[in-house]
């Protein structure tokens, strides 16, 4: 990739820190730095795959897919929103700062063998909101994209499904997402904060996340024997939930 960038007249750097500890994002960071001056924007973009179905999963599967798509979006964000801060605080703000992280809808819906990885990207979805909130008094915005394309990873996991069509629209060309990663990275998203866009292909939706629904206040604890009804009566009157992926 940095050749390509290289061979199109760009600049790039390959770091090869470790994104799941703080001193290896710290590395990354510094070699950006050093090469361009300053970060604008993080593209949080890294991930594994352990699928299985739940009972067969090992506690490495569980920790290793956590450890790099979780923990990773955490240690490079945790660094360079220190330094954004810092510069802030200075009265010399880093221009237009942002951070776009990646979930996935098997993070927003679920997905049958992929717990660990739902789990890793229902977690990205939930931190991207904290973020944004805590990190706009210093101008950063922080945005999650739940992308649909073809990479090494749904060419191993769908190959059949993600194959470059022989003509017409290549609904999984990973161009199609880069336009909006561009964007969210661009001046010309400063007023987008703390949301999670689906997109795949000419898609392009808004994720409705987390809502309080519809309450039932007793106004006093409720019995035993009172719940099933007001549960029955909550799930009729609820949007019905979307299918699990594979269910």
């Amino acid at each position: 990739m940095a050749e390509e960038l290289r061979a199109a007249g760009a600049r790039a750097l390959v770091s090869s820190g470790d994104i799941t500890t703080l001193g290896g994002a710290q590395s990354i960071v510094d070699a950006a730095v050093d090469a361009f001056g300053e970060v604008h924007v993080l593209v949080n973009n890294a991930g594994v795959l352990r699928d299985r179905l739940f009972i067969s999963l090992s506690e490495d599967d569980w920790d290793e897919v956590i450890r790099v798509h979780l923990k990773g979006h955490f240690c490079l964000a945790n660094v360079l929103g220190r330094r954004w801060r810092d510069a802030y605080k200075a009265g010399a703000p880093v221009a237009h700062p942002r951070i776009i992280n990646t979930s996935s809808g098997a993070g927003l819906q679920g997905s049958v063998g992929q717990s660990n990885y739902a789990a890793a990207k229902a977690g990205i979805a939930g931190l991207t909101l904290v973020q944004a909130a805590e990190m706009a008094r210093y101008a950063i915005t922080v945005n999650c994209l739940a992308p649909a394309a073809r990479t090494r990873m749904t060419e191993g996991a769908m190959p059949e499904m993600v194959k470059k069509p022989d003509s017409g629209f290549d609904l999984w060309d990973p161009m199609n997402v880069a336009m909006v990663v561009v964007w969210l990275g661009s001046p010309l998203s400063e007023s987008v904060t703390g949301r999670c866009f689906e997109t795949k292909g000419g898609e392009l939706s808004l994720a409705d996340g987390w809502r309080t629904g519809r309450i039932v206040d007793k106004g006093a604890r409720w019995e035993l024997f009172e719940l099933g009804a007001v549960v029955a009566q909550l799930i009729e009157n609820a949007e019905p939930a979307q299918k699990v992926y594979g269910s």
